[in-house]
């Protein structure tokens, strides 16, 4: 699904998110296509789900976005301690 698929099935949701399709450039990161995997009407719901989920398989490209946002923006972080990045959401 496309991001404004999403808000138009989920209107008013917290929606826990695994990218399909999505791409660096630059500092950002695209997500194209995303596959619902839950919704919620909050982010702590989200959340306890999403850490759930990260421990079973880290390589998973989750995200948390609330559906009252017209775009999503993901800006990756180089991560202090090694090479991973840190995945800021705006």
């Amino acid at each position: 699904m496309k991001w404004s698929e999403v808000r138009q099935h989920f209107p008013e949701r917290c929606v826990l998110v695994e990218a399909i399709k999505s791409e660096t450039r630059g500092r950002e990161r695209i997500i194209e296509e995303m596959s619902v995997i839950d919704d919620f009407e909050n982010g702590n719901a989200a959340w306890k789900v999403y850490k759930k989920l990260h421990a079973e398989n880290q390589h998973r490209e989750l995200y948390i976005f609330h559906t009252n946002n017209e775009e999503i923006k993901v800006i990756e972080q180089p991560y202090i301690r090694g090479t991973k990045k840190l995945k800021k959401l705006y």
